[in-house]
């Protein structure tokens, strides 16, 4: 069968030219033709369109101008997909809001950007309602609105003319530092057209050889995370159709590959591992042979979980390194089986690596990774915008190095960045939560290696007089973090010890952190 699919899918990937009309034109040229799928509800591009300019409509009518802020707190649906539209055309930032972050960390981003409107779904109103009143002057709720919140049906009642005046907008998403408060990154914004933003990505996809002509994205992550919320849109505006889950089950993503005959999806490696591990006759009863482009980023994939998804499904697996800051490079599976480990080989004038000396890295040299993205602030940090530039490149903070063949190689994903199922965890935000418990003396957050998450949350603590080590207080430790910060972010494992390691200056030694969670 593998044989048979490979070869049905390199003739696919040979398309004449790629097509990028957009999803305004095609609400015009093509209203009838599938937007978005959601529980066997499709919503057409012609009915999507409608929606976007009554938003965009309602916007304007609020007094909306250029650079003020939209933001949403939102589950997978087809309100993401509305809201972000209506942006794009209406010259305005949208802001979505991680769903799994806890009340004060929603309430802290609402407030840092400004927002003039502010969309959540109703399932996540309790942890935002009663904290930002005075902050949003327009507070939508999608379902059953409390006091004081408009319902999402009655918001966007009104007149669905395109717009008089349309001018590009643009996402905005935060991204913490390893000082645990996340920043917005801010572009700027001109009077382009929506449509001018099309290119790249056409370009990009064409690239990567998705097909020209109608296709199947299957988006089965958070669209709230910068990478599964692009992509889609993005294929949104090539006229493919999205078949939206909630989140991720691997039998459900298996089985609508099958059944929807899926073309392309973006995963993180715990989603392969999840899809691996399905039994051997759930997999064998699905047809996968419709896939032309699996992405994956967010975390690094083992290798033997790589190759095993490429024996699987073939050369289809796309690697990409980037950050909400900007695209560093890509991986096509021929060259990732060439060059093992690799995330792809940039042009040299687009990327390049920063020795501890300051200089430019030489190739086999450890360096940090900088880039060329379009232009961008921290949103209220002029200092972390000056920290991560260099002439006319920027960084994330990624570590990595070169081959003499000019293949990337990545060796760490930000110098305390815990990745965690494709999910960025920053240690200090932790660290901080847990040292607001009077049990907690002392405190230091790790990445331990796990095979199915990539890594766990470890946290070694130091613990106060009058505490003892016991399952009780590990109980209530975890339930403070979880009052504190997202769920997501919380140690998975506590390790006590009578003197913390802390170097001489004060800072924490992570090595030795390392050697005590792994028994040495």
């Amino acid at each position: 069968m593998s044989t048979v699919v490979n070869s049905e899918r390199e003739d696919r990937q040979q398309p004449p030219g790629f097509s990028m009309p957009g999803v305004w034109h095609l609400g015009q040229r093509d209203p009838s033709r599938p937007a978005i799928v959601i529980e066997g509800k499709t919503t057409t591009f012609g009915e999507l369109v409608s929606k976007v300019n009554q938003l965009s409509n309602k916007f304007a009518d609020l007094g909306l101008t250029r650079g003020d802020v939209v933001a949403g707190l939102l589950l997978n649906g087809t309100e993401y997909y509305e809201l972000s539209l209506a942006c794009t055309q209406s010259g305005l930032y949208f802001v979505p809001i991680n769903t799994h972050l806890a009340g004060p960390e929603v309430e802290y981003i609402v407030r840092d950007c400004k927002a003039s409107v502010l969309v959540v779904h109703a399932e996540l109103a309790d942890k935002i309602v009663g904290r930002v009143e005075d902050a949003v002057q327009h507070r939508v709720v999608i379902g059953n609105a409390p006091a004081d919140w408009s319902s999402y049906e009655s918001f966007t009642l009104f007149s669905d003319d395109t717009p008089a005046a349309r001018s590009l907008g643009s996402l905005m998403m935060y991204t913490s530092g390893t000082t645990g408060r996340p920043k917005g990154v801010h572009r700027p914004l001109t009077d382009a057209t929506p449509e001018s933003a099309l290119e790249p990505n056409r370009l990009f996809f064409e690239a990567v050889g998705i097909p020209a002509g109608p296709g199947r994205h299957l988006v089965c992550s958070p669209v709230y995370h910068a990478a599964p919320g692009s992509v889609s849109l993005s294929l949104l505006h090539a006229g493919h159709t999205l078949y939206v889950l909630p989140g991720f089950d691997a039998e459900k993503v298996l089985r609508m590959i099958s059944d929807s005959a899926i073309t392309t999806s973006h995963m993180v490696p715990t989603h392969f591992q999840r899809l691996l591990d399905l039994p051997a006759d759930v997999r064998n009863s699905c047809d996968i042979s419709s896939v032309d482009v699996l992405f994956h980023a967010g975390a690094p994939c083992p290798p033997a979980t790589k190759r095993a998804t490429i024996d699987w499904f073939g050369p289809v697996l796309i690697e990409y390194l980037g950050s909400t800051e900007g695209l560093v490079c890509v991986c096509s599976t021929a060259e990732w089986l060439e060059h093992p480990g690799t995330v792809g080989r940039p042009r040299p004038d687009t990327v390049v690596l920063r020795g501890l000396d300051g200089e430019q890295a030489a190739s086999g040299e450890e360096g940090t990774i900088y880039f060329k993205a379009s232009p961008f602030e921290y949103l209220g940090d002029p200092e972390k915008t000056a920290a991560a530039q260099w002439g006319d490149f920027i960084t994330s903070g990624d570590v990595g190095r070169f081959d003499e063949d000019g293949y990337l190689y990545i060796l760490d994903r930000r110098v305390d960045l815990i990745l965690s199922g494709g999910v960025n965890v920053y240690p200090a935000e932790v660290e901080g939560a847990l040292l607001e418990h009077p049990g907690v003396a002392d405190v230091g957050v790790i990445g331990v290696s796990d095979p199915e998450w990539g890594q766990r949350v470890v946290a070694v603590v130091e613990l106060a007089s009058g505490f003892n080590d016991n399952e009780d207080l590990r109980t209530k430790l975890d339930q403070h973090v979880r009052e504190q910060i997202a769920g997501f972010k919380r140690p998975r494992e506590y390790i006590f010890v009578v003197d913390f390691p802390r170097s001489a200056a004060g800072k924490v030694s992570r090595q030795k952190l390392r050697e005590l969670a792994n028994g040495q």
